[in-house]
């Protein structure tokens, strides 16, 4: 009893240094290591992970054994297995740095009748591509830039319509199979490839068209919008999540949600309080994800 509270007493001691800036560092240090976590889980890098792991075991039981070899050897590796590390991961880390900077900028949202217009449009494109069960893939460009997908296309830089929507993912139309960009309520470009998705948490019904859109969601700010060609449902993804089996009115809510501010934000500062806020701003959890792309 005598060293339990004496445990309990130290416990409390250390407690009351406890400052401030220690709860802190403490905080950004535990939302370090919860997004580290999540990453390894997202890129599926559960078997490097466990390898790195070990060899840190591994070089920690030589040091303390003084194994002077082996422990010269793995020190070296762990040297070099930061900038290895980076290679491996670069189109990951960049990704997830563009990301970081679009948290610091106003969210691509654009206000005035054009995106109106160009919604208005779009929901009845995909109304009628959905009775008549036409494939089609749509990507609203935000904050980070698709200029790298756009090159994989055809430039069109047309005004939106949903005659012009319909024409482009027409079964027999030669860009039909690529995905449409649409930036500031025009369409840039068609007939672009999107990269794929690599979650294995997605349900087995959905085809490549969605696989591709989520893709895209997952390394950018886009919002994209999908036709299924085999069942004709909506869909819409943002940040890696699907939205399935819309309506033609839950279409035009997310959008104008998404896509559109109103009139009275459009001069509104933003707070460091809110700078902060969209910084660490957190993905819902995979559970999440999961039941929302089975609904």
């Amino acid at each position: 009893m005598e060293a339990i509270s004496n445990a309990f007493r130290r416990t409390l001691n250390l407690m009351a240094t406890i400052g401030a800036a220690d709860v802190i560092d403490i905080l950004i240090v535990a939302y370090l290591i919860y997004k580290a976590i999540r990453f390894v889980r997202k890129t599926n890098s559960y078997n490097l992970a466990k390898g790195i792991i070990v060899v840190l075991i591994v070089f920690m039981v030589s040091d303390l054994l003084h194994l002077t070899m082996i422990n010269f050897i793995l020190r070296k590796a762990v040297e070099l297995g930061l900038i290895a590390l980076l290679i491996l991961f670069q189109p990951e880390l960049r990704r997830i740095l563009e990301r970081m900077g679009s948290r610091f900028t106003s969210s691509r949202k654009v206000s005035g009748t054009a995106f109106e217009t160009a919604i208005a449009q779009i929901v009845m494109a995909c109304t009628d591509m959905s009775a008549s069960r036409t494939g089609a893939l749509m990507i609203f460009e935000r904050n980070v830039s698709l200029d790298n997908i756009m090159t994989t296309g055809t430039i069109v830089n047309a005004d939106i319509t949903a005659e012009l929507i319909k024409n482009l993912f027409y079964n027999k139309a030669p860009l039909h199979d690529g995905a449409v960009i649409m930036r500031d309520a025009r369409i840039a470009a068609a007939g672009c490839v999107l990269p794929l998705t690599q979650s294995t948490n997605l349900s087995k019904d959905l085809g490549m068209r969605h696989r591709a859109g989520i893709g895209l969601s997952e390394q950018s700010d886009a919002v994209v919008v999908i036709v299924s060609e085999e069942t004709g449902s909506i869909s819409v993804a943002v940040e890696g999540m699907l939205k399935r089996h819309l309506t033609a009115a839950m279409l035009d809510k997310i959008l104008h949600k998404e896509l559109v501010v109103d009139e009275n934000e459009v001069n509104k500062s933003t707070s460091w309080i809110d700078t902060i806020k969209k910084f660490f701003k957190v993905n819902k959890n995979e559970e999440e994800k999961s039941d929302e792309e089975n609904i």
